[in-house]
C-alpha cells in the first residue's frame, strides 16, 4: 500500500509518481497562498484598525533583515542534514539515531537563535516585561504565593497583576523557573538553556512514539524532518518548546504503554507528565486528543489505563492541596485575555490566519505530507502508513479545537508548537525528501534572517 509513497518507484509507476508530485506541489501551493492571502488582508487590517497587535501579519514579528554569529552554523548544519540526514536516519542503530537527531536539533535550534545574537537570541528572551523571570522574587514564599495565585490574574482585581505569562499559565510554568534560580541557574541564559536542552528533546518522544505505534522504517523517515524544523525558529528560546517536551514524552510514555513495555511504571510516568503538562497551559489539556489516538491505536490499552490515571493525579492533588485551583484559575484567564489584546484581536481573521502562520512552523514540506496523510486515511487499510495517519490527525484536530475556542488568537507559532510537532512525521510518506529537506531549511533560515521574530 506505502510503496508508492515511500520509495523511488520503477518506471512502469513514473506517471503515477509525477501525479503525486503535482499533487503535493497543489498543496504548497495553497499553503503559500493561504499564508500571503493572511500576510496581505492583515496588514490592510492592522494599517485601517489597529485591531490585530502584530507588527508583520499574520506574525507576531518585526521587517529586519540581518545577519548574526549562528549564520555560518545554521548554513552549516542545514547543509549537513540535507545531505546525510536521510542516508544516516536509515541506517543508525536506533540509539545512535536518537542521539545524532537530539544532536543535530540542538545545534539546528542554537544556530537559529544566534543568529539574532547572544543577548536577544538567548539571554534577553524569558527576562521581557512579559515573561517568567520577572515574578522570581514574588515566589520567595511558594505555598503562599499559590494560595494567593488566582487573586492576580484579572486586571484590577489586586493591586498588582501577574505579566501576560504568568496570568495566562497555570503555576508549574513560573515554578520551573523559580525552582532553576533556587538551585544557581538564575537568569535569562540558564533559563534559555533549559528550554531549548529540554525543547529539543519533543522530537525524541515522537520518534519513541512512532516506533512503538507505528513502524520503525517511517520513525527513520520522519527523523530528519524534525531536525530540521522551520519551528526551531520559535523553540529557540521559548518555554512553549519546553511544554512540547514534556508533553511529547507523556505520550511517548503512554505508547510504550500500551504497545507492554512495561505498563505499569511507563502508564505511570506517563500519567505524571500528562499532569505536569496541564499544570504548564492550559491549552496543553487538548492533548487528551493525541493521548485518545494513542489509546485507540495500542494493543494493550487498558492494562496501564490505571496507573497512568494514578499517576495523572498527582500534580493535580498537590497544586489543589496548596490552594491552587485549576478550573477557578482558567475562568479568571479568559477574563484577563478579554481584558488585553484578546478581547479585540477579531477571530473572523485570526480563526484561520492562525493556520496560515503554521505554514511558517511546520514548513512547505508538510503541507505536502498531510496531503499524503489525507489519502492514507481516506483508504482505510490498516497498514503503518495508516496508523501514522491517525497521530497525526490527533494533532491537527487538537490544533483545530484550539483554534475555534477563541483562546488562540495570534502568537500561535509559539504557542502551538506542542502540537505543530506532530504534524511533522506526515513528512515519512514524502519522496526525494533531501529536496523537502532543503525546502524546509531554507525556509527557516529566510524567517530568522528577514524578521525578528517576538519569541
Amino acid at each position: 500500500m506505502t510503496s508508492d509513497l515511500l520509495t523511488e518507484a520503477p518506471s512502469d509507476t513514473r506517471p503515477a509518481a509525477r501525479r503525486e508530485l503535482r499533487r503535493d506541489l497543489y498543496a504548497v501551493a495553497a499553503a503559500v497562498l493561504l499564508f500571503a492571502t493572511a500576510a496581505v488582508l492583515g496588514t490592510v487590517i492592522e494599517d485601517r484598525d489597529g485591531t490585530l497587535f502584530v507588527n508583520w501579519p499574520p506574525l507576531l514579528a518585526y521587517w529586519a533583515p540581518h545577519l548574526g554569529p549562528g549564520t555560518p552554523a545554521a548554513i552549516a548544519v542545514a547543509v549537513a542534514v540535507v545531505a546525510y540526514g536521510p542516508a544516516l536516519a536509515a541506517r543508525l542503530p536506533w540509539r545512535r539515531l536518537l542521539l545524532a537527531v537530539w544532536g543535530a536539533g540542538t545545534a539546528w535550534t542554537w544556530s537559529l537563535a544566534l543568529i539574532d545574537g547572544w543577548q536577544r537570541g538567548i539571554a534577553r528572551r524569558l527576562t521581557t516585561r512579559y515573561e517568567y523571570l520577572q515574578v522570581i522574587d514574588d515566589f520567595r514564599d511558594i505555598p503562599a504565593t499559590l494560595r494567593h495565585f488566582t487573586e492576580h490574574i484579572v486586571v484590577g482585581a489586586a493591586p498588582e497583576h501577574w505579566p501576560a505569562h504568568i496570568a495566562g499559565h497555570p503555576p508549574a510554568a513560573t515554578l520551573t523557573f523559580v525552582y532553576l534560580d533556587r538551585v544557581g541557574l538564575g537568569g535569562g541564559a540558564w533559563a534559555g538553556v533549559w528550554c531549548i536542552t529540554l525543547g529539543t528533546t519533543a522530537a525524541l518522544g515522537i520518534l519513541v512514539t512512532l516506533r512503538a505505534l507505528v513502524d520503525e522504517r517511517l520513525a527513520r523517515r520522519a527523523a530528519p524532518f524534525l531536525v530540521l524544523a522551520p519551528a526551531a525558529v520559535w523553540m529557540g528560546t521559548s518555554a512553549d518548546g519546553y511544554f512540547a517536551a514534556v508533553a511529547a514524552w507523556a505520550v511517548a510514555l503512554l505508547a510504550l504503554a500500551v504497545t507492554g513495555h512495561r505498563p505499569r511504571w511507563t502508564g505511570l510516568a506517563s500519567g505524571l507528565l500528562f499532569g505536569l503538562t496541564v499544570f504548564l497551559s492550559y491549552g496543553l489539556t487538548l492533548y487528551v486528543v493525541i493521548a485518545a489516538a494513542v489509546l485507540v491505536l495500542g494493543s494493550r490499552r487498558a492494562r496501564p489505563l490505571p496507573f497512568a490515571l494514578a499517576g495523572f493525579a498527582v500534580v493535580p492533588v498537590v497544586f489543589t492541596a496548596l490552594g491552587f485551583y485549576w478550573w477557578q484559575a482558567y475562568g479568571l484567564l479568559v477574563t484577563r485575555y478579554d481584558q488585553g489584546a484578546g478581547g479585540t484581536r477579531p477571530q473572523a481573521y485570526w480563526v484561520w490566519a492562525n493556520l496560515a502562520c503554521q505554514v511558517l512552523v511546520v514548513g512547505l514540506a508538510t503541507a505536502a505530507g498531510l496531503r499524503r496523510t489525507g489519502s492514507v486515511l481516506l483508504r482505510r487499510e490498516r497498514t503503518a502508513a495508516f496508523r501514522l495517519g491517525v497521530l497525526v490527525l490527533g494533532a491537527l484536530v487538537a490544533m483545530l479545537v484550539a483554534d475555534l475556542s477563541g483562546m488562540s488568537k495570534a502568537e500561535t507559532e509559539r504557542i502551538w508548537l506542542p502540537f505543530a510537532l506532530w504534524l511533522l512525521p506526515a513528512c515519512a510518506f514524502l519522496t526525494r525528501p533531501r529536496a523537502w529537506l532543503a525546502a524546509q531549511a531554507v525556509l527557516a533560515l529566510l524567517v530568522n534572517h528577514l524578521l525578528l521574530t517576538g519569541w
